[in-house]
């Protein structure tokens, strides 16, 4: 019998994604969001314990999307940060213990690693792996990284099956780095991202189908869950000043259907994420990196997955902002 989930924050970016995916697997699956939205059937807070209470009841797996992101830092205070993405896993993992569930899945994001990596210039790109220590910058990082905690404790403390995904880029939003949208196309900045520090979301999916499969055997891990890099370890150093001519030696098809559109590669790239330990451990297949956007834009000008585009843009605010897609603080 498939067991019953619980997903939060599900008329989000991910949390429709997961809805669409468990549902056509013949899954039964409990949409939870403030938002109202075709993939939610419970509209309320993860703060309210009671919502939670409800919500959780009758279900094995908690799928823990919901939470503020890093574009609402500007336009959220950090005592709401800390009510949803701390107070709000507190809630769905004690009602989780108390209901049974048999594995929690949480959605952390590469985010907590923060100033860890901003290396200083003339240092080697930084390769980040779980064992980067997190150096969270805003209160987005920092309330994230609380909540693993929170679900290490409860592991260790209650021997609830926790697995975090710290995922990288994903939103199909434009980016908000006003110096990098007036130098690039946005397709250009998300094709250079799967580089180093982006995935499609249906492999942030796939990845999260993998952690309820293995979280009885794996009982707390961490996951970096991004694209396969093409670069290794060893090319830290060159990555700094040199990433186009790296990116011809591992993907040499990329140079002609660059020239074609007019596109680039930064000459710099300062830190690449590694997801072998989520590949080895969760035995994920990732199916989306820089080469697989580079065949697809041969015959098309969207790479993003069926799902990623059936989703499409949500956007994170009610109101339009002049200077980007959200206020940066």
């Amino acid at each position: 019998m498939n067991p019953s989930i619980l997903v939060t924050g599900s008329s989000g970016h991910l949390g429709e994604a997961l809805m669409r995916t468990l549902h056509a697997a013949g899954h039964a699956a409990v949409g939870l969001d403030v938002t109202p939205s075709p993939f939610t059937d419970i509209v309320g807070s993860i703060v309210d314990r009671d919502v939670v209470r409800r919500a959780i009841a009758g279900c094995t797996v908690v799928l823990h999307a919901a939470t503020l992101h890093k574009p609402h830092v500007a336009t959220h205070t950090r005592q709401q940060f800390v009510d949803t993405n701390i107070t709000g896993t507190l809630n769905l993992l004690e009602e989780a213990v108390a209901a049974g569930v048999s594995s929690f899945i949480f959605t952390s994001t590469t985010s907590v690693y923060g100033r860890a990596m901003n290396p200083p210039a003339g240092a080697p790109a930084v390769w980040v792996t779980e064992d980067l220590v997190p150096q969270p910058k805003n209160i987005y990082g920092v309330t994230k990284l609380a909540a693993e905690s929170l679900c290490e404790l409860f592991h260790h403390k209650f021997r609830l099956p926790c697995i975090v995904l710290r995922t990288s880029r994903f939103f199909p939003e434009e980016d908000d780095d006003a110096d990098r949208r007036a130098r690039h196309a946005d397709a250009n900045i998300k094709a250079n991202e799967f580089l180093y520090r982006r995935a499609d979301i249906e492999d942030i999916v796939s990845a999260h189908l993998c952690a309820i499969a293995k979280a009885g055997e794996i009982a707390f891990g961490r996951y970096i869950v991004s694209a396969t890099t093409p670069f290794l370890r060893s090319d830290c150093a060159k990555l700094r000043h040199d990433a186009p001519a790296l990116t011809r030696r591992y993907v040499p098809a990329y140079a002609d259907e660059y020239a074609r559109r007019g596109w680039s590669i930064p000459a710099g790239i300062e830190r690449v994420y590694d997801n072998a330990k989520a590949r080895e451990e969760l035995d994920w297949q990732p199916r989306h990196d820089f080469a697989s956007v580079v065949e697809t834009l041969k015959s098309r000008d969207d790479f993003r997955s069926p799902l990623a585009r059936s989703i499409g843009s949500k956007g994170y605010h009610d109101e339009v902002f002049a200077d980007g897609p959200y206020p940066v603080e």
